[in-house]
């Protein structure tokens, strides 16, 4: 097995939002906003070459957007998708698998490109992985999370005849090398890969823990559906993480790739940060 980390584009995002109840006189000092209040992210995914399978765990937010959308968030950076699978030596039609944490447009817009006037699969040759509970709630949206659930993102996705469902179970292998944890502070039923690398176990965190920054329990993001469940979700995480060494692999944080953690004084906290490269 191998994994690779995918750089996609830099956006940006409200600090307010992001860090939820946490003062900003706090979190400005760890990403400091520009003059709209707004912080910078990555949007940095996993791919795992596992025997003749070739995995991608989330796919960014694509550009079959408009202008206006696109102005929201102020994408930046020379990255995208393909350029970083082509530093790795692959392509998007080598791509047989991708696993959709959730259905956030900043989590799946990539999945499905324009092609004239027909919405596709980006990854010709890919089986989608979603679970029941998620796809439900991401097509049968709340009001407050409806503007992040876009369904030219997600129907074509059934479309296409490509999805497939995990079950909700937790601890269920998605195969051998990776077994999927399931949390819902976030949103309904987010999938959390966990994948034995190594000596290791690897722990992707998607939106439980946007950057190394969220480690303590009370920065929480504002855009979390149920906050309460996030910390008691965060609590068990980094409890199961730091008993059994788990390293932790961020997709939003803008520079930090990996973390272990260490025990303190004030609870559970970074440790060692990393590039995944160096494992």
């Amino acid at each position: 097995m191998q994994l690779y980390t995918i750089d996609t584009e830099l956006f940006k995002l409200d600090g307010g939002a992001m860090f939820g109840v946490v003062p900003k006189s706090m979190w400005n000092k760890v990403n400091p906003a520009d003059e709209n209040n707004m912080c910078t992210w990555a949007m940095r995914l996993l791919l795992i070459e596992d025997g003749n399978r070739l995995i991608l765990v989330d796919t960014g937010i694509g550009n079959k957007q408009d202008a206006k959308f696109f102005s929201y968030y102020y994408l930046n950076d020379e990255n995208t998708l393909d350029k970083s699978l082509a530093k790795k030596g692959f392509h998007r039609d080598d791509i047989t698998d991708v696993i959709l944490t959730h259905l956030h447009f900043d989590h799946c817009g990539g999945a499905i490109i324009r092609e004239g006037n027909k919405l596709i699969p980006a990854f010709s040759n890919a089986t989608f992985w979603s679970n029941a509970e998620h796809w439900k709630w991401a097509t049968e949206p709340n009001v407050r999370e409806k503007a992040s659930f876009l369904k030219e993102n997600i129907v074509p996705i059934q479309e296409s005849g490509r999805l497939k469902f995990i079950e909700v179970k937790e601890g269920v292998g998605f195969n051998e090398n990776i077994s999927i944890r399931f949390v819902n502070g976030h949103t309904k039923a987010m999938m959390l890969p966990q994948i034995k690398y190594k000596d290791k176990t690897i722990m992707y965190v998607a939106d439980l823990f946007p950057g190394h920054f969220h480690i303590p329990l009370p920065w929480v993001m504002a855009y979390d559906m149920f906050p309460l469940t996030t910390l008691q979700e965060k609590e068990s995480s980094l409890k199961e993480a730091l008993e059994n060494n788990y390293v932790l692999y961020f997709e939003h944080d803008p520079k930090v790739e990996c973390c272990t953690l260490k025990q303190t004084e004030r609870g559970i906290r970074v440790d060692k940060t990393f590039p995944l490269r160096e494992l």
